[in-house]
């Protein structure tokens, strides 16, 4: 039988947005997308569990329907929709375009309208009926084929309100519920029942007489003063049941026959649930339905075997000749500058693949692999290849040759991906599944494969990542090619690969007891930070990390001003906070922040002394893929969010130290970079002037905004150039520059035309590159790295305004991170070449740290400050300041 599927899309949408808390949902870009998560999840736990083989969502157009017509206060008691809301169902209906789900709405009439016209149809086709909806209007729909799935807890918790669940509830039958609630009256619809009449009496009076017109007609013969409640609002009642009675006729585009589920649009999905950052989501979407919708054509395939010894050798020279690339997957374990090799997966990109597992390479084996692998003339390709080769150089395994990383080439052409998961890239590009059942090799018609009870599993699934990573590597090479980023590919992210290698086994040496001191001085200022916050509420011991008791102290004890309103009450954030003590200037505020910030540091600190290798170093590991305007992701630990310009910065970098058998770190880095790039992309003489002159940029500009020689820019009106200098370059509208210096809107606004009218080709290139953004659907760096940015022609207003901040901060963004990348690349071959010890550590924003030999820190020096200051060819010149020191707090300057 078939199956048919209606959901209410508001109703839906909106419990779910209540249910998942907005701050927890929202984009890097800012936009809210609780609600259409919470709809998405439901969705999918609805289709994998009901299997309709219909479906439909149905959507109100406004307030305005034939009902409110007849009597204006309908639903006019409801608040306003918040403003967090509004944006996300232009989303919704996003994606369920994505996924070739037909979504409707009527100007005139409800959803539920719309639902109970094609609920008819379906009945009327011997279909079953599924209806979804947190609408009890619905629950008169309910019979033998149709059912409601009410929500009873946000939406995932659904009823089956089935013709017996509506009598057992109600106790009337469904086809009288709209009788009961004429009766008893619908709060949300503002439909006011009958004073002193409950569900059991409704249910009584509609079982004695039938129905709502049975009653009506023996009304005078009900007793009691219900009965004559009943008689002076009868009017009121007959209104409601008019009112509550769903429409079965709607004049609709479609029918249910047009209804027929249909293959969602892959790369459409890719490319929203990208925007919206619905990594976790698309994997379960995809993980539930891929095979279903027909989204793959089958398993990788592979004919392999597991070698044996003395057979490596024959192996590679059979299936690696001359300039033959080879997928290359490494089994094992890698981290904190170090790694373990337990197995190697080698495939062509025919499907031919072996695997081996070290213990097992004879002496002319191992040879033969070292010569493959450490040879740059016999490519292979890897997938993610940064922890693989720190556990291939562990295990005395070096690598050469790797001519496409293919989670970089990834990366290149959809730089806003969030997961660049090879099994997903496979389906995606390959439209084959690397986890399906038949990725197994088929003896019959592939070969044959050789395992052993113990390493079955382990080769089988290496030599399918190995046959994925060959198959995939000249697809998305093309692709890269096709967006301009070949160069940008083999010239900068792939060399970067082995340099960021060496960074993460180096590692940078730390003072393990400097560092345990600091933790427990953070400690005692969290436990200071505590008590004086409790003596500010006369000793009441609240936990300091609980929202709920925060709100108390707060707004009720202490009686201050409201923050923002949330599902939880009102925000406790640490924005909200600040800008409460600004106001307020409460001593627990204070110590509230206080608390907070001490809290932060000390668990900045305890990672770092978790992180402590057995050399006594700390290996971050470096990420390439996250950012999409191309800059390096720190992790475990993250060096790059320890504060700079603080004290308590200062004292943490203190304690990282040069190490055993080198003479000092030394610090160099860009000044003003981004600033830099937008003097050279904008073309602003006056900009360019003030870099090529050497001047204080900030105190040039600033003489010129406000009209006074250089020598009278004030230290105030120097930090609001300064501010919206930076702000422009990532988009700051007047009202983010307004907070950020606790001005009006008004000053804000002037300052800013006072910047553009002294600085026409600032605000020409800002201008323009939206504009061009537009045209061509991405931004640009100097080095032709593109970012796409589709929702640059959104309908929906907050998106397209996120889209257009993005458009003015990823060409300068991504112009710096770039440059930062090649002056690594060049700096670590000049070091190389001129046969010095020293070498890079760190990588941290626009600084290299590098730990200098003996005797070597002049040459390092000069080396740094060469090929750094040349790392690109631009209208100013790229001014890099230069420190030396024991730790890397005396290296800054």
């Amino acid at each position: 039988m078939s199956r048919l599927m209606l959901l209410d899309g508001h109703s839906l949408a909106y419990r779910a947005f209540f249910a998942l808390p907005a701050e927890n949902f929202s984009t890097s870009t800012g936009q809210h997308t609780n609600g259409v998560y919470g709809f998405v999840a439901m969705l999918i736990n609805v289709l994998r569990d009901e299997e309709p083989t219909h479906l439909a969502v149905a959507f109100d157009v406004s307030r305005q329907t034939f009902r409110s017509e007849e009597y204006t206060e309908y639903k006019a008691g409801r608040s306003a929709t918040p403003d967090a809301f509004a944006g996300q169902v232009p989303l919704l209906k996003e994606v369920l375009d994505a996924l070739r789900i037909t979504h409707l709405e009527v100007d005139g009439f409800e959803a539920d309208d719309i639902i109970a016209t094609l609920a008819t149809q379906g009945q009327q086709q011997d279909m079953e009926v599924l209806v979804c909806s947190g609408d009890r209007d619905t629950l008169q729909l309910v019979g033998p084929s149709t059912t409601v799935l009410y929500p009873r807890k946000g939406v995932s918790d659904l009823a089956r309100m089935t013709p017996a669940a509506v009598e057992e509830k109600y106790g009337v039958p469904p086809e009288r519920y709209s009788d009961l609630a004429a009766l008893v009256g619908e709060s949300s619809d503002n439909l006011p029942g009958v004073p002193g009449v409950g569900p059991k009496t409704a249910a009584k009076w509609l079982t004695a007489h039938g129905d709502l017109t049975g009653l009506v007609g023996a009304v005078d013969q009900v007793t009691g003063k219900a009965g004559q409640s009943l008689r002076d609002h009868l009017d009121q009642v007959l209104r409601n049941r008019r009112l509550n009675e769903l429409v079965r006729d709607v004049s609709l585009p479609v029918s249910v026959d047009d209804l027929a589920r249909r293959e969602w649009d892959r790369e459409q999905v890719h490319t929203l649930f990208d925007s919206l950052e619905f990594r976790v989501l698309r994997d379960r979407l995809f993980e539930t339905f891929a095979t279903e919708q027909g989204e793959v054509s089958g398993g990788v395939e592979v004919a392999g075997e597991v070698l044996g010894e003395g057979e490596l050798a024959g192996w590679l020279a059979e299936h690696a000749p001359g300039g033959a690339r080879l997928g290359l997957d490494v089994s094992g374990t890698w981290g904190r500058g170090r790694g373990d090799v337990t197995g190697l997966g080698l495939a062509t990109d025919s499907g031919v693949g072996a695997w081996v597992h070290p213990a097992t390479l004879t002496a002319d084996d191992e040879s033969a692999l070292r010569s493959w692998l450490a040879d740059p003339e016999r490519p292979k390709a890897m997938h993610d290849a940064n922890g693989p080769l720190l556990a291939l150089r562990a295990a005395g395994l070096p690598l050469a040759g790797l001519t496409v990383d293919t989670a970089l080439a990834a990366y290149l052409v959809r730089p806003d991906q969030r997961s660049y998961d090879l099994g997903d890239l496979t389906v995606r590009h390959l439209g084959r599944d690397l986890h399906a059942a038949d990725a197994a090799p088929d003896d019959s018609s592939q070969g044959t494969l050789d395992f052993s009870a113990d390493d079955d599993e382990a080769a089988r699934a290496s030599m399918t990542r190995a046959t994925a990573v060959a198959e995939l590597a000249p697809v998305l090479l093309e692709q890269v090619e096709g967006t301009g980023g070949t160069a940008l590919l083999t010239d900068v992210e792939m060399p970067l690969v082995d340099v960021l290698v060496d960074m993460e086994a180096a590692g940078i040496a730390v003072d393990t007891d400097a560092l345990t001191e600091l933790e427990a001085g953070f400690a005692d200022r969290v436990e200071q930070a505590q008590r004086d916050a409790w003596a500010a509420i006369d000793d009441e011991q609240i936990n300091l990390g609980s929202p709920k008791q925060l709100q108390t102290v707060l707004f009720e004890t202490l009686g201050l001003p409201k923050t923002r309103k949330t599902k939880t009450g009102y925000t406790t954030d640490a924005d909200a906070l600040a800008d409460l003590y600004t106001k307020t200037e409460h001593p627990f505020l204070e110590a509230l922040l206080r608390h907070r910030d001490a809290t932060r540091l000390r668990v900045t600190v305890e990672g770092l002394i978790k992180s402590v290798a057995d050399d006594g170093r700390i290996h971050t590991t470096y990420q390439q893929t996250i950012a999409a305007t191309g800059r390096l992701s720190s992790t475990d630990p993250n060096l790059q969010n320890i504060p700079i310009r603080t004290e308590a910065g200062r004292r943490i970098r203190e304690v990282f130290v040069v190490g055993e058998g080198y003479e000092s770190l030394m610090s160099a880095d860009y000044s003003q970079i981004e600033m830099r790039v937008m003097a050279h992309l904008s073309g602003d003489e006056g900009l360019i002037e003030a870099f090529r002159t050497g001047e204080d940029l900030h105190r040039f500009v600033g003489a010129r905004v406000f009209g006074v020689e250089p020598e009278g820019v004030t230290s105030e009106m120097r930090s609001k150039v300064k501010a919206m200098s930076y702000g422009l370059a990532y988009g700051l509208s007047a009202f983010g520059l307004s907070k950020q210096l606790t001005i009006s809107t008004a000053e804000a606004t002037a300052l800013m035309e006072e910047y553009f009218e002294r600085f026409g080709g600032v605000r020409d290139y800002l201008d323009g590159v939206v504009k061009e953004a537009a045209k061509q659907g991405y931004t640009e760096t100097m080095m032709g790295r593109r970012r796409y940015l589709p929702d640059l022609d959104s309908s929906n207003r907050q998106r397209r305004q996120m889209a257009e901040r993005m458009a003015l901060n990823a060409p300068i963004q991504g112009s710096a991170a770039d440059i930062m990348k090649v002056a690594m690349l060049r700096s670590v071959a000049a070091l190389e070449q001129a046969g010095l010890r020293s070498r890079v550590l760190l990588q941290v924003h626009d600084e290299l740290v590098v730990e200098v030999a003996p005797g070597e820190a002049e040459q390092v020096e000069a080396i740094l400050r060469e090929q750094m200051g040349s790392a690109v060819e631009m209208d100013v010149p790229l001014d890099v300041s230069v420190g030396v020191g024991r730790t890397w707090h005396d290296a800054a300057h």
